[in-house]
This record gives structure tokens, C-alpha cells and sequence, in this order.
């Protein structure tokens, strides 16, 4: 797990980086340098007022970076951590912007026509992706004032990111400006369907770098774990997959959650809810339903004290119930060895990527490659989901498995327009040879 690889420097020659300084000053050339190109090649057009938005855009960034940079125990400032779940993400984009581009360029149509597309569903999509998991998991981003909270939401390098919110977001963007600019939706959409596919094969190498996206504990011999804490963990906090098993029992044998409603009053205090067999808390006769008063010595009235209180321990505890049974449980630095759903995930997101190319050329109408896409993904993800440990439940499925049915039954209504389209493409029907001459498509 590497879940921060190093961090920039805050300062150098005591000028900060980011906010007012370095970074700013040498965006500032940079922007004067190429803007003055650009004008003076194609003057005051689209493309260049799309140039200076991107431009402004990286200056917010530079500026607003300061904000997330990792503090020392005197608040002071020691840097910005660069994180492996946000280079794997800048990958992705990368390589899915650049593939589409070069298709682009062999396909007759303009590459710069795809470069703003990209810009667009880029934003769309982390805004996306970002808002579905807040929601999902607002209680992890609540903080004592509104703009700690606000900056807890805003540090999407560190994960926390929903593919199905990406998606959504990019595809609305993505209409929005194809038919802003009067182009062909399904044909497009047919171009770029690989490139999403290959950006979340890097993506989910991200997640495996961050420890979130895990999967259930198994035995198999390519199965991993994760460390309690990692020194590069700029909070210190437990990894994710380990403070889901610590939370749930399954490396104490003891789950404890919130007890039964009491004369239609709610009732906080802990009790157990699952016992593993065969662990210490089984053979001290712990069952479900018994209330836990104590843990590691410490009385806990709510669910919310057990879970501090247990989180509190670096090798044993004690947990002590109502009626007086005691288990002592020890705790390894590990993770219980799990599937590596991440590599699943980017493995089957590289295969898709693969199909999309090698089917590309013998499309018959357009929009069947994204239609295909958009048909394979919900059904892999959904069984992937069945071996994912980390996902909210609802209605006895995953979070992502009812937005996977919902999507199924969207792309029905996509594959009814695409079998009534011509058989005949907006685009050549396979790839041009040689360097393309005049685009076919441009704005």
C-alpha cells in the first residue's frame, strides 16, 4: 500500500510553492508564452478561449494546493503529499485522452475537437465521482466547521472516488458539448468508449495503491493483505481495509454493532452481532444479543465508544459483556489476507478496453461500441461487487449493484436508438492508413 509516495517541499528559499509563489510565478510565464502563440495562430477563437480556460483553471489549482498540504503536530506546513491513488488517476486520464486522440487523428477528426471534449467530461466526471461517494459516505467528511468540511470533500487525490458518479457526470458533459458543437453523439461515443475503459484500468491500480475498493477475506493464494498503518500515511490513521475488519469483528472474532429498538425508542448501546467460530470471544460463550460494557477496560454506553475504544489497541483487549463474559483478544498487524478486487477490477477494465478496439472497426452503426460498453461494465462490476467487502448496502444488494440494474435497463433504451440508426457511420469504417489529411470532423 502506498497510499502518499513523497511530498513536495512547501517552500524553496523560503518562497512557498503553492498560493502566493513559485508555482504562480512560473504559471504566469507560462500562460504568457503560449497564449501569445496561440493568438497569434488562430486569434480570438473557441479553441483559444478553451486554451485560457484550462489555463485559468491550473491557477486556481496552484493557488488553492496550499490548502491541502500535510502539516506537522505545530500545524505548520510541510508539504503537498503526492499520492498514489492521484498519479494512477492523472495516468488514466493521460492515457485515455491520449489514446482517444490518436484515434481521433487517424479517424479524420480533429484532435483538438477532442481535447476539449476531454477537459469537459474530465471535470464533469471527478465532480461526479466525487459527490456520489461524499454522499454515500457523508459521515467520514463531517468536521467540526463547515470549511474543514468543505476541504475534507475537496481532497480527492487521497480516493474516494464512485466510477458510476464519473460516468454519469462525463456522459451528461459529454452531450452537453456534443450538441453545443452540433457533432455526431454515437459516433463520438463509439471513439472514445475504449478510453474509459483504459483510465479506469489505471484507476483501480490506484485504488490497490490506497487500500480502498478491497474485497472479502479469502484463502487463495494470489490473495493479499493490508498493514494496520503504513508509515507513509500522513495521519496515521488504520488502513481501510484493516479498520473494516477491526470493525467488524473479523480480527477480534466479535462484531459489534447497535442493539435492538427498545418501547419504539432507538437504543445505543453496543451489542454483540456476530460471533466468529472457533475465535477466543466463541469459546468464552459469547453470543449475539449480549450487551458489552467494557472494552479493554474502559466502559462504553454507546456504539460509538466501542469503536473508539477498540481502535485505541495495538495487540490485545479485553471485551467484557453484561452478564459477566470476558474474551481476550489479540490483534496482528495485518489485515486477514483478502481478494484483490482492484486487480480484478483494472484487469477486467484493460480486457474491455481490448474488445472495444478489436470490435471498433466492423461497427455497423454508430453507437454500438459504447452500447456495448455500457452493457458489459454494469454486468462485471456487478459480480465483482459480490466479493467487495467495502460497499454500503441496500435493499440486500451493494450500492453499486442497484446503480448496475438501473444502468442495465438505461442501456436497453440506448440499444432501441442505436438499432434504429443507419447502417452507415458518421465516421470511416475502420481506421485511416498513413497521416489523415483534412479532419472529417472539426468544429
Amino acid at each position: 500500500m502506498l497510499q502518499t509516495l513523497f511530498h513536495v517541499p512547501h517552500a524553496i528559499f523560503d518562497i512557498p510553492l503553492f498560493g502566493w509563489g513559485w508555482g504562480l510565478g512560473i504559471w504566469a510565464l507560462i500562460v504568457t508564452l503560449v497564449m501569445g502563440l496561440v493568438v497569434r495562430e488562430h486569434g480570438w477563437k473557441a479553441e483559444t478561449l478553451n486554451h485560457l480556460t484550462v489555463f485559468v483553471f491550473l491557477g486556481l489549482a496552484i493557488f488553492f494546493l496550499r490548502h491541502l498540504e500535510a502539516r506537522d503536530a505545530n500545524g505548520v506546513p510541510v508539504g503537498l503529499p503526492i499520492r498514489g491513488y492521484g498519479v494512477m488517476l492523472l495516468l488514466g486520464i493521460v492515457s485515455g485522452v491520449g489514446l482517444a486522440m490518436y484515434r481521433a487523428r487517424r479517424m479524420g477528426v480533429d484532435p483538438e475537437l477532442i481535447m476539449s471534449l476531454a477537459f469537459s467530461m474530465l471535470i464533469a466526471g471527478v465532480v461526479g465521482a466525487r459527490l456520489f461517494f461524499v454522499v454515500e459516505f457523508w459521515e467520514q467528511f463531517q468536521r467540526e466547521t463547515v470549511a474543514a468540511t468543505v476541504v475534507a470533500t475537496l481532497k480527492v487525490t487521497e480516493g474516494g472516488l464512485v466510477v458510476y458518479g464519473s460516468l454519469v457526470g462525463a456522459l451528461i458533459a459529454a452531450c452537453i458539448f456534443l450538441i453545443r458543437h452540433r457533432l455526431p453523439i454515437l459516433a463520438i461515443a463509439d471513439l472514445i468508449a475504449p478510453s474509459l475503459a483504459l483510465g479506469l484500468a489505471f484507476g483501480r491500480i490506484g485504488c490497490l495503491f490506497n487500500g480502498c475498493c478491497f474485497g472479502q477475506v479469502c484463502d487463495a493464494p494470489w490473495a493479499i493483505s493490508f498493514p494496520r498503518t503504513s508509515s507513509r500515511i500522513a495521519d496515521g490513521s488504520t488502513s481501510p481495509p484493516y479498520d473494516f475488519q477491526l470493525r467488524s469483528g473479523q480480527l477480534h472474532g466479535v462484531q459489534i454493532g447497535i442493539g435492538e429498538r427498545r418501547n419504539n425508542q432507538a437504543n445505543d448501546s453496543p451489542v454483540v452481532v456476530r460471533v466468529e467460530k472457533g475465535s477466543a470471544a466463541d469459546e468464552a460463550g459469547f453470543r449475539v444479543g449480549d450487551r458489552v460494557t467494557s472494552i479493554g477496560g474502559q466502559p462504553v454506553t454507546t456504539l460509538g465508544d466501542a469503536c473508539r475504544a477498540i481502535l485505541k489497541f495495538d495487540s490485545e483487549f479485553a471485551i467484557t459483556t453484561e452478564n459477566g463474559k470476558r474474551s481476550v483478544s489479540s490483534l496482528s498487524r495485518r489485515s486477514l489476507r483478502i481478494h484483490p478486487t482492484q486487480i480484478y477490477s483494472s484487469i477486467n477494465a484493460l480486457l474491455l478496453c481490448l474488445f472495444l478496439l478489436a470490435y471498433y472497426p466492423y461497427r455497423r452503426r454508430d453507437g454500438e461500441v459504447i452500447a456495448i460498453c455500457l452493457t458489459i461494465y454494469p454486468v462485471a462490476r456487478y459480480l465483482l461487487e459480490m466479493i467487495r467487502a467495502d460497499e454500503s448496502i441496500a435493499w440486500g444488494l451493494t450500492i453499486s449493484q442497484v446503480v448496475s440494474g438501473l444502468l442495465l435497463l438505461a442501456v436497453l433504451t440506448l440499444w432501441m436508438i442505436v438499432l434504429r440508426q443507419p447502417r452507415e457511420s458518421a465516421l470511416p469504417p475502420a481506421e485511416l492508413t498513413g497521416h489523415a489529411g483534412q479532419p472529417a470532423i472539426s468544429e
